[in-house]
């Protein structure tokens, strides 16, 4: 019998099969959950409504996470199709790509503040919509964040600064929403090849870095993600609250 079985996860962020979000869906699958999927829109419907069918996804839905009538209409959803929910997965960042590149000067208000709102308030958002749902399920939220939070990174910009308020809002929703018995924590991951971190200049070369100093010596795998995010939405994980977890072959403890 798997880790989740019978329970119900709702993941945002499968953009192809790359995507930290997919290897998710796939380790839950085998785990016994059930699975719906929200992505962005149209531009991504042709790819992830197949991998949804795939694995055999509940429900596979569109959801513009800028939108709170968008997100109170996928939730209905959920709540018709499952009358609950046990699990939830943040895997949605955006930045304009002109903001990340060059210098952190060049952040315009409009930039910071899209970056801010799909990376970081929709995981508020989302949680405020998945609180009814998960009442007395002992639920688990998980978001995607990265050390460019804290630390600096060459032309992660103004994702950094998005990463860190998803940090600081993990801790935040964690004590807020402790008390119905739901959990929310942060996986740190490693540079991966994803559609999204190729829009950040330089990725090679902080992938290559991070490969020859980590302790591991090597790049992480979506797989490794995938199995730390088994963990976090498990009951192995029950006493695990408001945590932002490394899973990066060590990179983050080194010093030099």
């Amino acid at each position: 019998m798997g880790l989740l079985e019978g329970k119900k996860a709702l993941i945002f962020g499968v953009a192809n099969d790359k995507s930290i979000a997919w290897a998710v869906a796939e380790a839950y699958r085998r785990e016994g959950a059930e699975v719906a999927l929200a992505y962005a829109g149209e531009a991504v419907a042709k790819r992830v409504i197949p991998l949804g069918e795939s694995i055999g996804a509940s429900l596979i839905l569109p959801c513009d996470v800028r939108s709170d009538a968008d997100l109170a209409q996928l939730f209905a959803q959920v709540q018709q199709a499952w009358g609950g929910l046990d699990i939830l997965i943040h895997s949605v960042a955006f930045a304009n790509k002109d903001e990340l590149k060059g210098s952190f000067l060049n952040t315009t208000r409009e930039g910071f503040a899209m970056a801010l709102d799909i990376s970081a308030y929709s995981l508020v958002a989302m949680a405020k919509e998945a609180a009814p749902l998960m009442q007395g399920r002992n639920g688990s939220i998980i978001a995607m964040t990265y050390y460019g939070a804290q630390k600096v990174f060459p032309s992660y910009n103004v994702m950094g600064v998005a990463k860190a308020a998803l940090e600081a809002s993990v801790r935040y929703l964690a004590e807020a929403m402790g008390p119905e018995g739901t959990r929310v924590n942060a996986i740190s991951a490693g540079p991966l090849r994803t559609l999204a971190s190729a829009g950040v200049g330089g990725f090679g070369q902080i992938a290559g870095h991070v490969a020859s100093r980590a302790p591991l010596r090597r790049n992480i795998s979506q797989e490794d993600v995938a199995n730390s995010a088994v963990y976090l939405a498990s009951p192995l994980s029950s006493g695990v609250t408001g945590e932002i977890h490394f899973v990066d072959s060590g990179y983050n403890i080194i010093g030099l």
